[in-house]
């Protein structure tokens, strides 16, 4: 019961801030979700339904794979590589959605790196 109700609150933050973060063509949605072991980050055209660019610490191309984890340094490197796939996708401006997790640690890091990588949001 205490787990499903965990799950429940977590739904329920991430609609709530679904509800105020649209993304479109010029400024897509950049949405980031944390697993215990891996990053992922996705740009979203959330008008026509489709992701305009990713990345992650799964991808093949991501900078020194193999020792990337679900951790503040890790957040920091895939937030470089996630802007570098923005640019090349044409992307300058997003919007920020951190998909119901607090903006501290890893999420304000991979944030920090993206802004410094030349992102605008």
């Amino acid at each position: 019961m205490r787990v499903e109700k965990k799950h429940q609150l977590a739904q329920k933050r991430r609609w709530r801030i679904r509800k105020l973060v649209k993304g479109t063509a010029d400024k897509p949605r950049m949405s980031v979700r944390f697993t215990e072991k891996n990053i992922y980050v996705q740009f979203i055209d959330d008008a026509a339904g489709v992701t305009m660019a990713s990345a992650s610490t799964m991808h093949k191309e991501a900078p020194n794979r193999d020792a990337l984890k679900a951790n503040v340094d890790s957040a920091q490197i895939i937030g470089k590589y996630a802007a570098e796939k923005a640019k090349s996708a044409g992307i300058t401006q997003v919007v920020f959605d951190r998909s119901g997790a607090r903006y501290h640690g890893k999420v304000k890091a991979l944030a920090d790196a993206a802004r410094e990588s030349g992102l605008v949001f």
